[in-house]
């Protein structure tokens, strides 16, 4: 495979990295973990064992990506946005065990700042706020912001706010076309 990898960073072994993958100043790649193809992974990241990362999906400075952590293809990771693994960690008690399942599906971002409490899902092209809390799962399409996190509309693939008029919406800069239905669940047409 062929991936580059800053001198200062640190690739363990029985990490898989996919071809184009860029991974900047002092990155830590833990073994065990799968970043697929041209991935941009920023300065100070570290992506722990067992962590699996689409294709192209770009992670900006000092995000740590812990165990449990599945982020599809196209994802987007704001500076210095955050995950956990465990619901009620304690120093002196191992908790391995009790890791949490976190998915980020295809086209996801999520905004600087923000905090992924883990166990949940992320829909296809949310898009989570800076700064934003996020404590139950986000539907695909869905403008979630603050803290916790709350719907505040959806978004196009794009990242253009959708506003809908008879549960239809067309997005004003790609021309994408969505439906809504009665329970706030958005689809492209």
């Amino acid at each position: 495979m062929s991936y580059f990898s800053h001198e200062s960073s640190f690739v363990d072994e029985g990490s898989l990295i996919g071809d184009g993958t860029k991974i900047w100043h002092f990155s830590h790649i833990m073994k065990g973990c799968k970043i697929g193809k041209n991935c941009n992974i920023g300065q100070n990241v570290v992506i722990s064992e067992g962590v699996s990362l689409g294709d192209n999906v770009k992670i900006q400075n000092n995000v740590s990506v812990y165990t449990g952590v599945t982020c599809e293809d196209d994802v987007f990771l704001g500076p210095s946005c955050v995950f956990t693994n465990v619901v009620n960690p304690r120093s002196a008690i191992e908790r391995k065990n009790e890791y949490k399942q976190t998915f980020v599906e295809k086209g996801a971002t999520i905004g600087a700042n923000a905090t992924i409490v883990c166990g949940h899902k992320i829909g296809k092209y949310a898009l989570i706020g800076a700064g934003t809390v996020v404590t139950k799962d986000v539907p695909q399409f869905a403008l979630v912001f603050g803290n916790p996190g709350k719907i505040h509309g959806h978004v196009c693939k794009c990242g253009n706010k959708l506003k809908f008029q008879n549960k239809q919406a067309f997005c004003a800069n790609c021309a994408a076309s969505y439906k809504i239905d009665n329970k706030n669940f958005v689809e492209e047409l």
